[in-house]
C-alpha cells in the first residue's frame, strides 16, 4: 500500500465499523479491486468486509448488479446513473450497511471529448443516502486507479 494516509483512513473506518457492529461492502470497475485489496490487506478486516465485486463488463454490472441496459446505453458505465444503480446492487447483494462504487476510464486508451481519461466517478450508500462525485485524475493508468482508490476511501471516512 502506497499511501500511508490510505493506510490510516482504512484502519479507522475498520475500526469504526467494528465499535458500531457495521458492514460494508464495495463494487469496483476501473480500481479493479484495489478497494477490497486495501481492506484485505487489515488484519480484522474481515469483522466487517462483506464482500466485493470486480464488476468490469458491463454485462457483469448488469448481471450481478441490476445496472440497466438502458443506464449504460444512455449514459454509460462511467456516469453518475451508472454508479447510482452499482451502488444500489451492491449494497443489496452483500446486505451490507455502507459501499462504495467506482467506475472510471483509467486509460492510456478509452477516453473521450465528453469523457477524457481520468475521469473517475465513486459513489457510497448508506441508509439510502448516496452521495457521488465526478473527479478527474491524472497521471498513467496506475495513478488514475491509485487517486480513485484513495479518493474513495477518504470520502468514505469522511461520510462515517
Amino acid at each position: 500500500m502506497k499511501n500511508n494516509k490510505t493506510k490510516q483512513n482504512t484502519i479507522e473506518i475498520i475500526n469504526l465499523l467494528k465499535s458500531r457492529n457495521q458492514t460494508i461492502t464495495f463494487a469496483e470497475s476501473c480500481t479493479g479491486g484495489r478497494i477490497a485489496s486495501t481492506f484485505t490487506s487489515i488484519s480484522g478486516a474481515s469483522s466487517v468486509l462483506m464482500g466485493s465485486a470486480v464488476t468490469y463488463a458491463n454485462e457483469i454490472k448488469s448481471k450481478w448488479l441490476g445496472v440497466k441496459a438502458q443506464t449504460l446505453t444512455e449514459h454509460g458505465a462511467v456516469s453518475q446513473e451508472c454508479v447510482k444503480e452499482m451502488l444500489e446492487g451492491i449494497i443489496a447483494m452483500a446486505s451490507a450497511d455502507y459501499a462504495i462504487a467506482v467506475s472510471g476510464i483509467a486509460g492510456p486508451t478509452g477516453g473521450t471529448e465528453q469523457k477524457p481519461v481520468g475521469t473517475v466517478y465513486i459513489g457510497i450508500i448508506d441508509n439510502n443516502n448516496i452521495t457521488i462525485e465526478h473527479h478527474l485524475f491524472s497521471g498513467d493508468r496506475e495513478a488514475v486507479q491509485e487517486q480513485a482508490k484513495d479518493t474513495a476511501i477518504a470520502l468514505l471516512k469522511k461520510k462515517l
